[in-house]
């Protein structure tokens, strides 16, 4: 099992025009399809946590990829 990470693009509720990218890590044995399949609740729980925020997108990738490219 290694890990993956849900890369969602947020925005702050009260600005909707500023806007950053976090990034949710978690232990994961399947695909990048099956993760954005199985997102939902990972970030229902971010949102939960953060309500000044509100997610506009959001794709899986493994650990370290965007700091390759």
């Amino acid at each position: 099992m290694g890990f993956i990470e849900i890369v969602m693009l947020v925005c702050a509720v009260a600005q909707p025009d500023r806007c950053e990218d976090k990034h949710l890590q978690f232990a994961w044995s399947g695909s990048l399809k099956q993760c954005v399949m199985a997102a939902q609740p990972y970030m229902a729980q971010w949102i939960g946590d953060h309500p000044q925020w509100t997610i506009k997108n959001y794709h899986c990738d493994y650990p370290g990829r965007q700091e390759r490219i």
